[in-house]
């Protein structure tokens, strides 16, 4: 995480909002915000090299390396190829991908996919967003919500039972949304301009829209998975869901039948990190000791696009 916070305090001093107004309706009440020489390629090197760390991993024994990002350092290259030799995998098959908040979910399940195939032997997925940079700091109702961070996991194959590491997987998108939550300026349909007003190179959300959306696809993605595996929410021993609005996690939870203490939040302190948040809530689930060993946990992306995921896995830290 970068080490700058924002508090809600210091946004009462730049846009018409307050504490009580922003903490009331997403939860949020401090974020972090990369600095100026910060992109995110550097914020995924860091998240890379702690869990290379944490793991015991070498560099060269990862193959396959996934950053999922919605803010690359550049239209092109993309990312991975750069935080691969900054981290020391020169050799490492790398890609990004972009679903936005659903980014995370689609890098777990294509590299599953390619350790399963067994084109790849140990896969590295990042979750990388520096959302500040395409922020517009004059609209309250996206520059309260988004912040930057990066967190990653590793896939590898063991051999394992049936029934253990990734146990199932649920996607889908709905392009007829694709305008509720986006940037509108900067890609091929509508490239900048000297005449491009600056709020469309920003984020720009219909926030009624995007709460509608995740409300329901949080709740029905994770039961179609469930359903699909055999299971009920009762098997689920931890849900961590993007970390997008407080409301967005109680609705679910209550509507899930599901104990709020076995659901992740951490956007009080981190805010919406898009791709990033699923990781750093996973990281802060294993330092806190809610996330322990054998347990099944159920991962859930929903975002811009609009698009969904949502992951089934038992818990496997390596040791």
């Amino acid at each position: 995480m970068p080490q700058r916070v924002m508090t809600n305090a210091e946004l009462e001093e730049m846009v018409d909002t307050s504490d009580e107004w922003i903490v009331s309706r997403t939860g949020i009440r401090e974020r972090r915000i990369a600095a100026d020489d910060q992109a995110t390629t550097d914020l995924a090197a860091e998240a890379v090299r702690d869990l290379l760390r944490r793991t015991g991993t070498d560099a060269s024994d990862v193959d396959l390396l996934i950053v999922a990002t919605t803010t690359p350092d550049y239209p092109f290259p993309p990312c991975a190829p750069i935080v691969g030799t900054m981290t020391g995998m020169d050799h490492v098959a790398a890609y990004d991908t972009n679903a936005v908040c659903s980014g995370f979910m689609y890098g777990i399940a294509q590299a599953t996919g390619m350790v399963e195939s067994g084109m790849a032997r140990r896969a590295v997925v990042v979750g990388a967003e520096t959302l500040s940079r395409i922020m517009n700091w004059d609209d309250r109702a996206t520059c309260v919500l988004f912040a930057d961070g990066a967190g990653a996991v590793m896939i590898e194959a063991d051999g394992g039972e049936p029934g253990t590491g990734v146990v199932g997987v649920e996607f889908g998108s709905d392009g007829t949304g694709f305008a509720d939550l986006w940037v509108p300026a900067g890609g091929t349909r509508s490239p900048v301009s000297p005449q491009t007003p600056h709020a469309d190179t920003c984020i720009q959300m219909n926030g009624r829209e995007v709460f509608r959306f995740a409300t329901r696809i949080l709740v029905e993605s994770s039961q179609r998975l469930l359903a699909e595996a055999g299971m009920t929410i009762a098997d689920v021993d931890l849900m961590v869901a993007h970390q997008a609005n407080e409301r967005i996690l109680d609705h679910a939870s209550e509507r899930m039948g599901i104990d709020r203490a076995k659901v992740v939040m951490n956007l009080d302190r981190l805010g919406n990190t898009s791709s990033a948040s699923i990781p750093l809530a996973l990281a802060d689930a294993v330092d806190t000791g809610m996330l322990e060993e054998g347990a099944l946990v159920l991962m859930v992306g929903f975002g811009a696009g609009l698009t969904w995921g949502s992951v089934l896995v038992r818990w496997e830290p390596r040791t």
